[in-house]
């Protein structure tokens, strides 16, 4: 579909559902419409290099994969794959009248006041919430497909990818600082990683690569109160079969960027116990540069949305993120510098 056949479903279309409450957000690779009791999530027609949504016989098996792949985490959210028709320049999400045009993810609109993003800007995530997530992530990892084969090192070019922003960074206010320190990070990052080629190969001997979820942060989690991740990355194996380590991090790098440092750390005290994955000091160094890796990419990201807002208030925004999560980002790789 197309951004003015979306719009048209969102105004004039008949969706499954009698419901007056209808809203669209667009992310850079789906759009979703939110009405009164589900929620359906359409794919965009795009292609980029880790991602091909390009045909509708190829974003069908993406909708279907990404309910088989929630499913592992989820009880009752992920409900089915439903086609949107067209019949007479009308559009409509289910049924079988008019052609087949498109596929969407239908989902149970779950509680948006329950979404952890949200509770942890008002400062209601209890120590409990945090026990319970990690004793289902944990669980989640313990039984989900061991990964035999990984080129553990591509990590290095990915955490490297941030060099492209430098430029446009650099452009900015405090743009000077932004360069140096994405200039200190991939030296960092490429000492570490040549110091660490064989520990990270032990890990994927010892079996804790594996295939999880791959963007678990805050807001990718209802807590209902049983905590539910949602929306893991269906679109590339790549992305989601990784160390355990490597998964946890982004979510403690997430409650660290929330200013909640005490339970980023009581996460990893209670994951670590239900799941032993970090036994040595070496190993707690690599979870620090996977945290540090893990804003790299969040800067990166809003780099991407500053140079693409369509408003300054976008643009400053993003740019703010940005700085935030280079800092942060900073910050964990100066740990790893002393050591």
């Amino acid at each position: 579909m197309i951004q003015e056949q979306i719009n048209s479903l969102l105004l004039e279309g008949e969706f499954p559902e009698v419901s007056t409450e209808r809203q669209l957000i667009e992310t850079h690779i789906s759009w979703v419409f939110i009405c009164h009791r589900f929620v359906y999530k359409i794919k965009k027609p795009i292609k980029y290099s880790f991602l091909d949504f390009s045909t509708l016989e190829k974003r069908k098996k993406y909708c279907e994969r990404e309910i088989e792949l929630n499913k592992r985490l989820t009880t009752g959210i992920y409900l089915d794959v439903v086609p949107v028709n067209k019949l007479n320049d009308h559009y409509k999400i289910g049924g079988k009248a008019g052609t087949v045009i498109e596929y969407a993810v239908r989902m149970f609109k779950m509680d948006g006041t329950k979404q952890m993003d949200r509770l942890l800007l008002q400062k209601k995530v209890t120590k409990s919430d945090i026990q319970n997530l990690a004793k289902k992530i944990a669980r989640f990892h313990e039984n989900t497909a061991i990964i035999q084969q990984k080129d553990m090192l591509d990590i290095q070019e990915k955490f490297n990818d941030l060099e492209a922003e430098k430029k446009y960074l650099k452009a900015q206010p405090n743009g000077d600082k932004y360069a140096s320190i994405i200039a200190n990070a991939v030296k960092t990052s490429n000492t570490f990683l040549e110091k660490n080629k064989e520990l990270l190969a032990e890990r994927l001997r010892a079996g804790f690569f594996r295939d999880c979820h791959g963007d678990l942060h805050s807001r990718n989690i209802f807590l209902l109160p049983s905590p539910q991740p949602f929306d893991c990355i269906e679109f590339n194996d790549d992305y989601r079969q990784i160390d355990v380590l490597n998964e946890v991090a982004f979510l403690c790098m997430d409650l660290d960027a929330f200013g909640e440092k005490d339970l980023s750390e009581l996460f990893m005290e209670y994951y670590n116990e239900f799941f032993p994955s970090m036994k040595s000091s070496e190993e707690h160094h690599l979870f620090v540069f996977y945290k540090a890796y893990r804003a790299n990419v969040r800067a990166k990201v809003n780099s991407l949305r500053a140079k693409s807002a369509v408003n300054e208030n976008a643009r400053t925004k993003a740019l703010f993120e940005v700085d935030k999560y280079l800092r942060l980002m900073e910050s964990y790789l100066k740990t790893l510098s002393l050591i």
